[in-house]
Order: structure tokens, then C-alpha cells, then sequence
């Protein structure tokens, strides 16, 4: 099947290695996605921190934000001798920061720089190159805009197109409300799986369950999900047998903190502070009774600073107020969907 057909996308500040690691503790088949990393942080900063990852965790791509050919092949690169298994360009960033450095969604609006930037790096590596970006810029919804960006960058060579279906408003609004404020068009999207039929077209935005991502996929040659799978990553669980075909596996959330466990240990022997590594868990008991307590525990300051150099006392302290808090949140549910009731 294809490799793309359900993915997590890079997310800045989240999708950390720590983050990936657990996340394949739950698939064994989602693609994975670095958080974006700079040209000019990759060259010129801490290369080998930047590009480190587990094995455990292919397969995975390494996300590249930069517009300089030149730059970005010696970048793609670095990512396949690091041994990523993609090098994806960003193209739809829309936050301030990004647009002063000259990448990001600014990019659309320079297709033939973005097709020079895909050749490059095709050029200097073997594995794929791939882009992910928005179907527009402001709040000018023409279509053949995007039909463009793409038709040019595709004659690079690049046949797979992560579309994030919204346009990137790169004035007066946030990186954060530019997920949910310009209008979702996924039309858009299916328009180019149509008129592109030779390309793998990626849907991204708004998909936040299975059965909506699933629906997508009768068009689409893959999906991507993004903070629904960092706030639940339980759902991460289903990815392989309803997206993969793979046999049902019989998991438990205890047995992922056991598997997670020995991890934990490891990266704090090597410097990682606690609370960087079990972030990513916070949500995993999450819609079950309990869940506020394991949350709480685990982002607790004195707690995490009790548990030292010992993962193993702050899950287990987290697993034991779970359990205590749980019946009491069962109740006040039971009671707040009574009230809803009358």
C-alpha cells in the first residue's frame, strides 16, 4: 500500500523524537514527521542533535524549511545519512518568523524557486522529496494558483504533495489561528488528485477521526493527521489495521508505559530533563475516567522533581491517582450528561 496513507504531521515544539518514539509504541505504520528544521540551523547549529532519531522509529521524513537550493541539498543530505527515509520541503508555514527567513507559505508564491529547491535536493539524495503546503495565500481563493504551484514544482520531479486544504493568511492572523480560521477546502484538494492524477495527494487539515480521514482516502492517496493525534494518540492504535490492512494487536495502555519505560530511562541517563520525555503521554488515557489525573501528575513541577532520576515513580505515582481519581470522574460525568439530559 502506499506509505503515505496516514501520516502525523510535523508540528513545531511537539513531534520531538521523544514524541515519535512514543507515537510508534502505537503504530508500526504511520509515517512520521520531524518538527521543520532550518536550513541554517542544520548547517551551522547542532547538526548531530537536530537530526538524531531511534531506529524505531522508520518510517520517518525529516522537514526542511529553507529556499535556497544550494542550502537545502547540502541540508537533504545530511537527513539521508542520517538515514530519514523523506526530505520534505515546507511550504506552508505561515508564521512571522518563518516569513523573514523567506520560506515557509511565502514559498507558493515563487513556484519556479520551489521546483529549483526540489531539483536540488533530488540531485543530492536518493531517497524521495516531497512538499507540503497550503492551497493558497490570503484570502484569494483561485485555483489555478495552487493547480500552478503544483503543476511547476511536479515537472521538478516531485510526486508527493502534502495539501494542507486551507489558504495561509500571512497577515493578521497566528500560526495557531491559522489552523482553524481560513475556511477548509478540501474540494480544492480533490480537484488536484483529479486533474494530477499521477501524483499522491496527501489531504491535511480539520481531520480529527477515523472516519472522516477514511472517507477522504476513496480520492485521496493519503492522509494526515495533526493535533488529534498528539491530544489522542491512543487513536494512533487503529492506524495500522484500518489504513494498513495489519492484523488487530491486542494492546493495553499499561503495556505502552511498560515498553516506554526503558526509554525513559535511558534519555535521562543521557541529560534529557523528564518532563521533554513524558509530555507526549499526557493525553494518553485520554476520554477514559482518570485521565485529568495522569495529566496532572505528569506535568506536575514537584512531582516530576520527587521522581529525580526515576521515570518509573512519576508513572507509577501518575497510574495510581489515576486510578483513585477515576471513579469519582465517572461520577461527575454520569452526572453532567444527566443534567444535559433534563
Amino acid at each position: 500500500m502506499n506509505s503515505h496513507r496516514f501520516c502525523v504531521a510535523p508540528m513545531l515544539d511537539v513531534t520531538d523524537r521523544h514524541c515519535r518514539h512514543f507515537h510508534r509504541q502505537l503504530s508500526c505504520s504511520a509515517r512520521l514527521y520531524t518538527e521543520m528544521v532550518s536550513t541554517g540551523a542544520l548547517l551551522h547549529g547542532p547538526r548531530e542533535r537536530l537530526l538524531a532519531f531511534d531506529s524505531i522509529e522508520h518510517p520517518v521524513a525529516l522537514q526542511l524549511g529553507g529556499s535556497d537550493p544550494g542550502e537545502l541539498a547540502r541540508a537533504a543530505r545530511l537527513g539521508e545519512l542520517a538515514g530519514y527515509d523523506e526530505i520534505n520541503l515546507n511550504c506552508g508555514c505561515p508564521s512571522e518568523r518563518v516569513q523573514r527567513g523567506a520560506f515557509g507559505a511565502c514559498l507558493m508564491a515563487e513556484p519556479a524557486l520551489v521546483a529549483g529547491c526540489v531539483s536540488a535536493m533530488r540531485d543530492a539524495v536518493s531517497v524521495p522529496v516531497t512538499v507540503k503546503h497550503r492551497i493558497g495565500l490570503g484570502r484569494i481563493e483561485d485555483y489555478g494558483f495552487v493547480r500552478d504551484f503544483v503543476g511547476t514544482v511536479a515537472q521538478a520531479g516531485c510526486d508527493v504533495f502534502i495539501v494542507h486544504a486551507r489558504n495561509a493568511w500571512l497577515e493578521g492572523l497566528s500560526p495557531r489561528d491559522n489552523r482553524t480560521v481560513p475556511p477548509l477546502r478540501y474540494e480544492v484538494a480533490q480537484r488536484l488528485a483529479r486533474e494530477f492524477p499521477a501524483l499522491t495527494i496527501v489531504l491535511n487539515g480539520g481531520l480529527r477521526d477515523h472516519r472522516t480521514a477514511l472517507a477522504q482516502l476513496a480520492w485521496a492517496g493519503g492522509v494526515m493527521i495533526g493535533r488529534e493525534a498528539c491530544d489522542d494518540p491512543w487513536m494512533l492504535t487503529e492506524v495500522d489495521q484500518r489504513y494498513f490492512g495489519a492484523p488487530v494487536r491486542d494492546m493495553e495502555r499499561e503495556a505502552v508505559i511498560d515498553a516506554m519505560r526503558p526509554y525513559l530511562r535511558r534519555e535521562l541517563a543521557a541529560g534529557t530533563p523528564l518532563r521533554v520525555l513524558v509530555r507526549p503521554m499526557l493525553g494518553l488515557f485520554n476520554g477514559l475516567p482518570g485521565a485529568r489525573h495522569w495529566r496532572r501528575t505528569l506535568s506536575d513541577s514537584q512531582a516530576l522533581a520527587q521522581a529525580d532520576r526515576w521515570p518509573d515513580r512519576l508513572l507509577d505515582r501518575a497510574l495510581a491517582a489515576m486510578r483513585a481519581g477515576a471513579p469519582r470522574e465517572a461520577r461527575d460525568a454520569r452526572a453532567a450528561r444527566t443534567a444535559e439530559c433534563r
